[in-house]
């Protein structure tokens, strides 16, 4: 799809907008489960967005889809395995925990992802990266307070298996930039359903339960992942990162109007300085971003 300049970057916004609305809709939809667990949820969701994504790639790679699956090797099938058992600690994070707490740890990923590019791979970080990243642990540190008060730990601990997760799949397919891994997506669904298999009691769910887990896997995941996916193409990471907060503002949200989960004084203000630092980092980043780019720009050409 051709924009103009303009065109393209709004068209990147509204995708990342659109795909966080469609994230943020986990917590309500678990909430309104009747009598699914964990396990059956994940098992129908994981096959629903495998599925998904499938058809996706399908109609973009036709009959080039099995040389597409095959592009991403070894890396992409460790890549799939840690994305899948990150989803299954987002579906236990939710479920163990307010959304609140998991949505804000969670929401804390860029920075845990620059700070372990920083330690790991030696990538520079400037130093208000550095200190977004430290207070951030401290908001961090108000909701694991919260979580042992309210009796909650073992959900903001599943939170934080999806941002390391989340940092470990960024690492790998970092190795692969010039390979689609869209399919290594694909395939972590099957992760889920997989790991699921090994601990599922029943698969007879009722009609609405497994309503909802189809909807979660097609739609809440399928779609948001995707829309994220494509607006990577129009606009910078950074600003990926900022517009996808829309997650983690709304979740909250959803379940306060819907099921009356308010969050508790120590959760609103970990969660407030968790949103101040990771939107601080962003913008800040999207600032070294669009001068980098102006410079590339303005350079003269080298001489040879």
């Amino acid at each position: 799809m051709a924009f103009p300049l303009e065109r393209r970057y709004g068209y990147g916004v509204m995708l990342v907008i659109i795909g966080g609305v469609f994230l943020s809709t986990s917590g309500i939809l678990l909430r309104n489960i009747e009598s699914a667990d964990g396990w059956q949820i994940l098992f129908y969701r994981g096959i629903a967005f495998s599925l998904t994504l499938f058809l996706l790639l399908l109609l973009r790679y036709r009959g080039g889809i099995g040389a597409a699956f095959h592009a991403i090797g070894k890396p992409g099938l460790c890549a799939s395995l840690v994305l899948g058992l990150g989803s299954i600690c987002y579906i236990f994070a939710i479920l163990l925990t307010t959304v609140a707490n998991a949505v804000f740890i969670i929401g804390a990923a860029p920075l845990a992802t620059a700070f372990v590019a920083w330690m790991v791979l030696g990538e520079k970080t400037s130093r208000f990266g550095v200190v977004a990243m430290l207070i951030s642990l401290a908001g961090i540190g108000l909701m694991f307070a919260d979580g042992l008060l309210e009796g909650r730990w073992a959900g903001n601990l599943a939170a934080l298996g999806v941002v390391a997760s989340f940092v470990t799949f960024l690492l790998i397919i970092r190795q692969r930039r010039g390979v689609d891994m869209l399919p290594a997506t694909c395939l972590s669904g099957l992760v889920m359903a997989g790991v699921a298999c090994l601990f599922i009691d029943s698969f007879e769910l009722s009609q609405h339960d497994l309503t909802i887990a189809i909807l979660m896997g097609c739609l809440q995941f399928g779609v948001g992942f995707w829309c994220f996916t494509v607006a990577t193409r129009y606009i910078m990471a950074s600003e990926v990162a900022l517009f996808a907060l829309t997650e983690s503002i709304l979740g909250p949200i959803w379940v306060w109007i819907g099921v009356g989960e308010k969050p508790s004084l120590l959760t609103l203000i970990g969660s407030a300085i968790v949103l101040v630092c990771v939107v601080s980092y962003c913008i800040n980043g999207i600032r070294v971003e669009r001068r980098l780019l102006r410079l590339s720009r303005i350079q003269p050409d080298q001489p040879t």
